[in-house]
């Protein structure tokens, strides 16, 4: 089990663009490839990028589709257009950590700090339908630019789980 050190902060609204999808975990690239075509797209309009790249777990089927976002968060908003699209990050209390390592060691640290909230008498703001996970607020950020730092054995990852208010 990774040797994790979770928080919980009080996160407020943020603004981003993203597109969504529907993916399988085990074939995660058709969202995950849309991130540079996003940054295009913003940069192309001058918008003012306000925090590192996420995925946004909207939905986590393990034996189906998942619904996830590929978003950045932005000071202001271009009109959206096409599938890109615009919405808020819900302010509210979060379980955050940051993994340093490679993306695919994720679902260790994952277990790990689901055991460590449930050991803090934490309820996360998630429902689970037909055994689908639904997710109020799961964010997946990229705090290293992979242009920066190709490596991603050290690249450093933060999670983000909102509670339950």
């Amino acid at each position: 089990m990774p040797d994790i050190h979770p928080t919980v902060v009080e996160r407020g609204e943020q603004l981003y663009a993203f597109v969504r999808g529907t993916v399988r975990m085990d074939a995660f690239a058709p969202i995950a490839d849309r991130l540079p075509e996003l940054f295009g797209w913003l940069t192309g309009r001058g918008a003012e990028l306000a925090g590192a790249p996420f995925f946004r777990f909207n939905s986590i089927d393990r034996e189906g589709e998942s619904e996830v976002e590929a978003g950045i968060p932005v000071v202001s908003m271009p009109e959206p257009e096409g599938d890109i699209g615009v919405a808020v990050l819900p302010r509210g209390r979060y379980v955050t950590v940051t993994h340093v390592g490679h993306p695919d060691q994720l679902f260790g640290v994952i277990t790990a700090v689901r055991e460590w909230a449930e050991r803090e008498g934490l309820e996360w703001d998630m429902t689970v339908v037909d055994g689908a996970e639904r997710w109020t607020c799961r964010l997946e950020s990229y705090l290293t630019d992979p242009r920066v730092e190709p490596d991603p054995s050290k690249w450093e990852i933060e999670l983000a789980f909102r509670l339950a208010d």
